[in-house]
């Protein structure tokens, strides 16, 4: 296998958190050994290990199923574990990984430093990190004389979108859910593992806006009773009109702010934005996202099914989260 099948497969593993690492970036590594995938491994959520440290302890820990490792969950136990016991068990392999190992000591310990300390072969990196504070790792590397190599891969590259724009900024998401005959009416479109994931999305949110006429007829909740945080976002309700019925769900959840606007001044002032709605609010709104996060539930096949090329805009990646629901990355050309 060469050096591209393992970056893609690090980068599709790390589509799937996308979003949730907020406001790290999604991150993906793997684990190689002459030629065998020993482990992948993702930066899950902020604060906790990077993608780099969960691939090597799952790698270590696969060997050695009895291990301490298994045990420990905090990157700086993880890393002072490895640094002392790893026995030279990391010296034939390879890591390959999206983007450049951090070169700085933050929430977690560095990553370039761990793989120095373990004695790496070598380390293949998808692109360079764009946050000059955590950059620095592929000089490191190549200081302590381990094969180091940046592939300068799209593929990465497209992965880190969303971190370098709020890292600049801010971003802002659409999320649009559509069944396959192209309806987005009458109740849930997607499956309970699509509602997780959005859920989990919605609580590393600054803002969420939806249209004034999806809540009057949708009623909805809009909270984040699947994820394991329960963080609301606070809502921003798109409408002319400000009047609304203050028994509709959303408006009864605890612990947010509720505005209600006929502008999108305050988009400026939020930093991870999230718009919710359908085709019409996709059109309308096309000036105030950077990526759409296309949901299509193929539980019920048509003859003639929606083609999100239809939309006029760049699919970046796409994956189906189960065997019906198809999740795509769409960006503007």
């Amino acid at each position: 296998m060469d050096s591209s099948y393992y970056i893609n497969l690090a980068i599709s593993k790390a589509w799937k958190y996308q979003f949730i690492a907020f406001p790290n970036p999604a991150v993906g590594a793997c684990v190689v050994r002459n030629g065998k995938l020993l482990s992948i491994g993702v930066h899950y959520e902020a604060g906790q290990p990077h993608a780099e440290i969960n691939a090597l302890k799952k790698a270590y820990t696969d060997a050695f199923p009895y291990s301490i490792l298994t045990r420990l969950k905090s990157s700086q136990d993880i890393h002072r574990f490895l640094s002392k016991y790893h026995n030279n068990f990391f010296h034939n392999c390879s890591i390959y990984v999206t983007l450049e190992p951090c070169n700085h000591i933050g929430k977690t310990p560095s990553c370039a430093m761990l793989l120095e300390k373990i004695g790496i072969k070598g380390v293949i990196i998808g692109t360079l990190d764009p946050n000059k504070l955590a950059s620095g790792g592929t000089k490191r590397l190549k200081k302590s004389n381990i094969y180091t190599k940046v592939l300068n891969s799209k593929n990465s590259y497209n992965l880190l979108l969303p971190f370098t724009k709020w890292t600049k900024k801010n971003f802002s998401l659409f999320k649009l859910a559509i069944r396959e005959d192209g309806t987005t009416t009458n109740g849930y479109i997607t499956s309970q593992d699509s509602l997780n994931l959005v859920h989990k999305i919605r609580t590393k949110l600054d803002l969420l806006v939806i249209g004034g006429e999806t809540v009057r007829t949708d009623r909805p909740t809009l909270d984040s009773r699947f994820s394991n945080s329960k963080k609301n976002p606070d809502i921003l309700i798109y409408s002319q009109q400000k009047e609304f019925d203050t028994t509709i769900p959303l408006f009864n959840v605890p612990n947010r702010k509720i505005i209600i606007s006929d502008n999108l001044n305050r988009l400026d002032h939020n930093n991870f934005i999230m718009i919710e709605g359908g085709l019409n609010l996709l059109k309308h709104l096309n000036k105030h996202f950077d990526m759409l996060m296309l949901f299509i539930s193929h539980k019920h096949t048509v003859h003639t099914p929606f083609d999100y090329r239809s939309l006029k805009l760049k699919k970046i990646h796409s994956y189906f989260i189960n065997k019906y629901d198809e999740i795509y990355f769409l960006i503007k050309f």
